[in-house]
């Protein structure tokens, strides 16, 4: 990445937040629809509309351990007065032929069996003696035994009306009925359906590959001991976490130091597995903010960044563009934890989710009442504290002060407060919007 050209001429342009987020999602779409196996969609939007090809279930079978009868076999059946039955044989489940049930004939059969050919009911065993000529415990006992290879009896106590505990052929579905319209989210419901119903693989729109590079010669992987002036690197390990959050396949790359070399040969070595670039940090106006000395000018074939000021609380200095041959998008971050953090809500996680193709890509926002004022709200920027949210007394709490570098704070808190941009103090008792994390 070398080059003379690409930065806008409106540098000193306050972006509001909906206009920088509105600009990051015009230039994102939905990623190439791909054909994935059934655990690999899991999360992944469904591109296609899929149709049932074979009923479920596809055969009349028993929801109970009991035993497949004629009704009017045991019409009248009471305890002093049972009907007696011959067992003919046992049907369990993945059976294939199942014995024919004829007149005064039963077949001991199991849940999930297909209900043999003759009989219209199922008597759970609880109903009967099991074939032991003795009460429940031993009916239990006796239909857990070994199958039955002759001929015996079983005692039923009780009448059966016709379909009674079968589970009837298409009861569930229909073949040809409608399975799942394209634009589902694929979770363990719907991963379940597409095996029951014989799909091995599916057409969806893949997760993203999110690479998260943070930036800053201070920093240290954790784990390692700290130098003079040296802070560990929890930024990347905080963005990569909320890109899988997300519903993105995401890689995190060490943190790079302030050398614009060693970042931009970073970045080209990232881009060919990256659907979308993550920086944090060097994007503010200080002599070593590498990030916006390396994309700042880059030639036509390279894609251009642009680095912006925003009217919001924390983080301000943000940039973003589209870079590589592919122009895959990035967006630089400042470096302060929680403005990190809060822009990663703010642009981030929508871009992911709309590269996922996801019909909502925002979190919703509530309303509640703030237990408590918010005072100096800074004028004409849009402030975003952190909260301690509870849906059930609809209240939220502000948690540390305003200051971005409280990340003990942001582990805290479950919602984000939003300050608008004409408010400057926020009384306690007042009624504020929310947006609920996690």
């Amino acid at each position: 990445m070398n080059g003379t050209t690409g930065q806008s001429s409106h540098r000193d342009r306050v972006w509001s937040v909906a206009e920088h987020l509105d600009d990051v999602l015009s230039k994102i779409h939905p990623l190439e629809p791909i054909e994935l196996q059934l655990l690999d969609a899991q999360g992944c939007v469904l591109v296609e509309d899929v149709t049932v090809p074979l009923a479920l279930p596809p055969f009349d079978n028993s929801s109970m351990d009991g035993y497949a009868v004629r009704v009017a076999d045991v019409a009248g059946a009471t305890p002093e007065f049972p009907a007696a039955l011959t067992v003919i044989g046992d049907v369990a489940a993945g059976s294939g032929e199942a014995p024919a049930v004829g007149p005064g004939e039963a077949a001991r059969i199991m849940t999930g069996a297909p209900v043999p050919p003759g009989a219209d009911a199922v008597v759970p065993v609880e109903w009967t003696d099991g074939g032991s000529g003795q009460g429940p415990a031993a009916a239990m006992r006796a239909h857990s035994a070994a199958p039955q290879d002759a001929a015996g009896e079983v005692r039923v106590h009780r009448p059966a009306t016709a379909g009674a505990h079968i589970r009837t052929r298409g009861s569930d579905v229909s073949a040809g009925e409608s399975a799942l319209r394209a634009g589902t989210v694929l979770g363990p419901p719907q991963i379940g359906l597409l095996a029951a119903i014989g799909r091995g693989s599916v057409r969806v729109h893949p997760r993203p590959r999110v690479v998260v590079v943070s930036t800053g010669s201070e920093l240290v992987q954790p784990g390692e001991a700290l130098g003079p002036g040296q802070i560990y690197d929890s930024n990347s390990f905080q963005l990569t976490a909320a890109a899988r959050d997300a519903g993105a396949i995401a890689y995190r790359v060490g943190a790079v130091a302030d050398d614009a070399e060693t970042l931009r040969a970073t970045l080209e070595d990232q881009l060919i597995r990256a659907d979308i670039l993550v920086t944090s940090g060097g994007v503010s106006v200080g002599a070593y903010d590498v990030v916006k000395e390396t994309l700042t000018d880059l030639s036509a074939e390279e894609g251009s960044v642009e680095f912006r000021k925003l009217a919001m609380q924390p983080g301000k200095p943000q940039g973003f563009g589209l870079i590589g041959p592919d122009r895959t998008p990035l967006l630089a971050l400042p470096g302060n934890p929680v403005s990190s953090y809060i822009s990663f809500e703010l642009f981030v996680r929508p871009a992911i989710r709309t590269l996922m193709g996801l019909p909502d890509v925002h979190r919703e926002t509530l309303r509640a009442e703030c237990t408590e004022a918010v005072t100096a709200s800074p004028a004409g920027r849009r402030q975003f504290l952190r909260g301690s949210y509870d849906p059930e007394a609809g209240t939220v709490t502000p948690v540390g002060g305003a200051s971005s570098h409280l990340i003990k704070a942001l582990a805290r808190a479950n919602a984000l407060i939003i300050v608008p941009e004409d408010t400057t103090e926020v009384a306690a008792g007042s009624t504020v919007d929310v947006v609920p994390l996690g």
